[in-house]
């Protein structure tokens, strides 16, 4: 069996904020890796730096101390057309407020990131149709945002975030607005593309409910990560598959 790629990496990252003669340490000295193929959960409260972490590692946001290298390149030294590039087609992002545009049907939506980027006609729909294939939604391409439930619209925007067919998903409070049955089945969806698209997914989450899924749980506390008091399903029996 081959050694996973390492996609992305944190190296000792840190974000400070200046508010008035306050400084606030959002993130400190953190260290992660993703690895191909995996599914990691980063647990934490309201205010404990989780969105701040998904924003470094996306290249939102720019770190005050620290590095994050992507496909082992430092993404401070990439430039505006580098960066847009992993945005567009290698990095995927899940909110928790499923940011629909209300007037496009599902399908539209789902395209829309394909038409920015100019894919041409024919395989816009071909990979449109595929990515809601993948989360259970073709009956409901033609459906409008409002005529949908909150699990089928974070469904569509799970669509939309996997049809540019990216190397990892980043998924900040994917669960937050939806009841605990739509919650566990968005986190199975994750585990299923993991499995069976060999992307990788970090969710960032305050539902303990939702960790026995993922391979690996991080926890954050006051923009530290610390060793967690829970472990997910597999990372606990690394033989199963």
């Amino acid at each position: 069996m081959t050694n996973p790629q390492r996609i992305l990496a944190a190296v000792e990252l840190g974000r400070t904020y200046s508010i008035g003669t306050q400084e606030v340490k959002a993130v400190q000295n953190v260290n992660l890796e993703i690895n191909t193929g995996q599914f990691v959960a980063i647990v934490g409260r309201s205010g404990s730096g989780k969105t701040t972490l998904l924003n470094l590692i996306a290249g939102l946001d720019q770190p005050t101390s620290g590095k994050v290298l992507f496909e082992e390149q430092d993404m401070a030294e990439m430039n505006e057309r580098e960066l847009t590039e992993i945005r567009r087609n290698k990095v995927g992002f899940v909110f928790q407020s499923f940011g629909l545009l209300p007037l496009l049907s599902a399908f539209e939506n789902v395209e829309l990131p394909l038409r920015i980027s100019g894919v041409k006609a024919k395989e816009r729909e071909e990979r449109t149709w595929e990515s809601l294939e993948n989360v259970g939604l073709i009956a409901r391409a033609k459906h409008r945002p409002y005529e949908l439930s909150g699990g089928e619209q974070q469904r569509v925007a799970i669509a939309r975030a996997m049809v540019s067919r990216p190397l990892l998903l980043l998924a900040d409070e994917p669960t937050g607005e939806l009841d605990s049955v739509n919650a566990r089945s968005i986190f199975g969806l994750f585990e299923e593309m993991v499995r069976s698209q060999k992307i990788s997914v970090v969710a960032a989450t305050h539902d303990s409910t939702l960790l026995s899924m993922a391979d690996q749980v991080k926890e954050i506390r006051d923009g530290n990560l610390v060793e967690s008091t829970h472990s997910g399903q597999r990372y606990r029996n690394p033989d199963s598959s």
